[in-house]
């Protein structure tokens, strides 16, 4: 990706960030995604909260939490909650049927607790992100160490081409200890199919197909704001 591309993707993830925290409302719990768009958002809240809001949040990942924090944002345990009021986060791909991959970050699984606990999921994205069908960005899956080789197999049964996430040459840890397995499955033409066989599978801690977990997509397009729901 060359630099103006760049430049374009952040200028559409903040102006969708903006529109998103509008949404939030003075004593809301705020659920807290991960990654680039996340941070947008979470850094439009600290301005809001210096203007008066007065929030609580909880955080999908150590990260997160760090951030938050560091703008003051002030943060449940996310183990303490029965519910949120509002929750804000990024996606890899989604389509128009609201069905998304998450997890390019690795904080897929609390993501997908927090996008579960949410009453009003909000998903912001730049343009790049819309696809007709899922699949170009491949599948992370979280899987407990010991049942690494066995997830694998299980996943190559699916038809899926795995790859150990690694970062910096090392194998990569997720904030739960976990290894993060990325799947290409191609173009997904049933992910709720795909989904459902990933959760049977023994081992599988949480996998980034987020379906039925998200009431809406805001998406920054150039100067124009567009409403997925």
């Amino acid at each position: 990706m060359d630099a103006i591309d760049k430049t374009k993707q952040d200028a559409e993830k903040l102006a969708a960030a903006k529109e998103a925290v509008k949404l939030v409302q003075n004593d809301d719990v705020v659920g807290l995604g991960t990654g680039s768009t996340a941070t947008f958002a979470i850094k439009e809240l600290a301005e809001r909260i210096k203007k008066g809001l007065k929030i609580k949040a909880a955080a999908s990942s150590v990260k997160t939490e760090e951030l938050a924090i560091s703008y003051g944002i002030p943060i449940l345990p996310l183990e303490t909650l029965g519910s949120i009021n509002i929750s804000i986060d990024g996606a890899d791909e989604f389509t128009e049927t609201l069905n998304l991959i998450k997890g390019g970050g690795g904080a897929l699984f609390r993501e997908k607790i927090i996008a579960s606990l949410s009453k009003n999921a909000i998903i912001v994205t730049d343009s790049s992100k819309k696809v007709d069908k899922l699949g170009a960005f491949t599948v992370p899956v979280e899987v407990i160490p010991l049942a690494l080789q066995y997830a694998l197999n299980q996943i190559e049964k699916l038809e899926g081409k795995s790859v150990l996430r690694k970062r910096d040459g090392k194998t990569f840890i997720s904030d739960n200890g976990n290894y993060i397995v990325d799947v290409d499955f191609g173009l997904i033409n049933n992910p709720d199919k795909v989904a459902s066989q990933l959760n049977q599978i023994e081992g599988v801690l949480a996998h980034g197909l987020f379906i039925n977990l998200t009431a809406k997509v805001i998406m920054a397009k150039g100067d124009e704001i567009l409403i997925f729901q």
